[in-house]
């Protein structure tokens, strides 16, 4: 259930959120849900004041009331949220991960839901799922202004384990409004490839290992941010000597998929968009947009460790640092002397999901073509974008499987609302996959994902890349007596 309330009146503090709140380690929010009796844990989000390349810089931030951005629960207890819109603007947030009824998924094209005005707030209750998940914004470009946070729900053994959490939230950023964005993307004045429109928009070219030309990057941005900044200043976790960490990474980037890299350090990747893996042991993982992954991490006995975040087909990198206590910590470029690949499958094919679907034959199986180019710059699902979309008929309790197939130059990371979905085909091979919600479609690739109709409702199905979806790649989903 959802519930509107009128405009109260905040403490002062609440004008706050002018200044920069540097945790990203959610503390545990006030008790949560009907079990304990108590009320809701409070949500704001509010406009702030960070610091990029040396420049002040207006965002938009989620915090709870001391400042902290995001939110952790713990698992068996209600996601009961309270939240409040002081924005100065109206906004909807998504919770991206959960799986929710669709009235409290927190998108308003499906007809559930309405924005949320300046100074009103929703109150959002249902059962939250475990794991590394997020909320932004699900309201024109506002996701572009890092309207976004952790939501991260810890299962039981999360808190019993002697390990400490390090999350990680990934963002690209630029100083223009994200509708200037837009327009230089779709304007009759085509980006090209030396960036000469005031170095913005470029055009950059890789050749992937099936031979098809792919369009990368098609957005010059300032900087690259790890909880909200720059390997100019970055933010030092101190670690204890062979302690355990968790890498807990979020790529909340718009536009951007990045390589993560380790160093010398080893990482065994144990979840992925919260969905838990056999172990897959490396120092580089791909991560696209609005995927998130979970990487245990022994340290050394001393010494300081950057976890970086290198952009796809770029120089550009983000990330924190690992440091034991007294240890010195150097600084690091914000560039590398050879751009990084493009993101690829290479992670997705050794992923193996330690709870997988039930084997069982589909009752249904939708194939679609994920379209569109760069000039016009304008993406869509079969050709149709949202404005004529046609939805994707099921019905309640069939396995449903979706394979989508990539008739595009750009890849698409593809994210399902109110479902995880396991995938299973790869490029026409068979694979006991990962259970996931956002899975990255290369061009010239196909995906094949399978899902059992158990949430019934009106979903959306898109690209989680903001300015392809904001041009017209998004359908829905539809089932049951909700769709």
């Amino acid at each position: 259930m959802h519930s509107r309330h009128s405009r109260r009146q905040f403490l002062a503090g609440t004008a706050a959120f002018g200044a920069l709140s540097r945790s990203f380690l959610p503390a545990p929010a006030h008790a949560q849900g009907h079990s304990t009796g108590m009320g809701p844990a409070r949500l704001t989000v509010g406009r702030r004041i960070i610091e990029v390349n040396g420049k002040p810089a207006t965002v938009f931030g989620i915090h709870q009331a001391d400042g902290t951005a995001g939110l952790l629960l713990d698992a068996g207890l209600w996601f009961h949220v309270e939240l409040d819109n002081q924005a100065g603007e109206p906004t909807i947030l998504h919770w991206h991960g959960q799986t929710p009824p669709p009235d409290q998924d927190g998108v308003v094209e499906t007809g559930y839901a309405s924005l949320i005005a300046p100074g009103e707030s929703w109150t959002y209750t249902f059962a939250p799922r475990s794991g590394t998940h997020w909320m932004h914004s699900h309201h024109g470009l506002q996701e572009q202004m890092l309207l976004a946070a952790p939501l991260i729900v810890r299962a039981e053994e999360d808190r019993r384990a002697d390990v400490q959490d390090a999350i990680i939230i990934l963002h690209d950023f630029s100083f223009r409004d994200p509708a200037e964005i837009l327009a230089g993307l779709t304007g009759s004045t085509p980006p090209n490839r030396a960036g000469a429109m005031a170095g913005h928009e470029t055009d950059m070219d890789s050749m992937d290992r099936r031979g098809v030309a792919e369009d990368l990057n098609d957005i010059a941005y300032d900087a690259f941010l790890a909880n909200d900044r720059t390997l100019d200043d970055p933010l030092v976790v101190r670690t204890e000597r062979e302690g355990r960490v968790r890498l807990r990474l979020i790529n909340g980037a718009t536009s951007t998929a990045f390589w993560i890299d380790l160093g010398v350090l080893e990482g065994t990747v144990i979840a992925v968009d919260g969905d838990a893996v056999e172990p897959v042991v490396d120092r580089h993982f791909p991560i696209a947009q609005g995927q998130r992954l979970d990487i245990m991490i022994r340290l050394p006995s001393a010494g300081a460790f950057p976890v970086l975040a290198l952009r796809e087909g770029g120089q550009e990198r983000t990330g924190i640092i690992l440091a034991s206590p007294g240890a010195a910590v150097t600084k690091i470029a914000n560039k590398v002397d050879v751009a990084a690949p493009a993101a690829d499958l290479s992670l997705e094919r050794r992923l193996v999901s330690t709870l997988p679907r039930a084997m069982r034959q589909p009752d249904i199986t939708h194939r679609i073509a994920l379209t569109g180019q760069m000039r016009p710059y304008v993406w869509s699902i079969d050709d149709r974008t949202w404005s004529n979309h046609q939805p994707l008929r099921i019905r309640q309790g069939q396995r449903v499987v979706l394979e989508m197939a990539n008739r595009s130059r750009m890849a698409h990371p593809m994210h399902l609302h109110g479902h995880h979905f396991q995938v299973i085909g790869i490029d026409g091979s068979i694979v006991h996959g990962a259970m996931r919600d956002t899975v990255l479609v290369p061009a010239g690739s196909t995906v094949t994902v399978a899902f059992d109709a158990d949430n019934p409702g009106r979903w959306l199905l898109h690209c989680h890349n903001l300015f392809h979806m904001a041009t017209g790649m998004m359908t829905e989903i539809a089932y049951g007596h909700a769709g």
